[in-house]
């Protein structure tokens, strides 16, 4: 009986930390993730202990949506103030070049830890307006150089490494 126990107990331990470390990611960004992710390889940037920290990457009906200005993308925060979420409107979904650039921002937000946005409406990825999201997909390759070299974690690292 009490072998019993003991196997239950580690059984009901171990399934809660393998779901400590599993992120629920949608499919139609998964893609886009993907390919986040092969540029973080090239920049040398580490996103595998981050990424099972987050909850879920997913798109939703619940952001703002109206006639002259939209909520896109965000992420939300735990009570702690760290992210747990990265949240994507449908609307974007219309269009495959505007989702994107809207994932890829929100993306960076987190895993290249921008924690601001670098503009009001520049042309950027990390702008906190487009005007134009077919503009910076037909600079695509400046604009993931931008995004990357510019970010807030690589100017971190960049740093410590001065330091030591």
């Amino acid at each position: 009986m009490k072998s019993c126990l003991y196997v239950l107990i580690a059984f009901l331990f171990t399934t809660s930390i393998t779901a400590q470390n599993r992120v629920q990611i949608d499919g139609r960004l998964k893609p886009h993730l993907d390919q986040f992710f092969e540029y973080c390889k090239k920049y040398k940037i580490d996103y595998h202990d981050k990424l099972f920290k987050l909850k879920t990457i997913d798109i939703v009906d619940t952001l703002h949506v109206s006639p002259k200005a939209s909520t896109l993308g965000m992420v939300t925060r735990n009570k702690n103030n760290e992210i747990e979420n990265i949240i994507i409107s449908w609307v974007a979904m219309l269009d495959q070049e505007i989702l994107k650039v809207v994932a890829f921002h929100e993306f960076a937000h987190y895993f290249l830890e921008y924690d601001k946005h670098v503009c009001d409406d520049c042309g950027k990825i990390m702008s906190v307006v487009n005007s134009s999201y077919f503009e910076i997909v037909r600079d695509w390759d400046n604009q993931i150089k931008i995004l990357f070299e510019d970010a807030p974690l690589l100017t971190k690292q960049k740093t410590m490494v001065y330091l030591e």
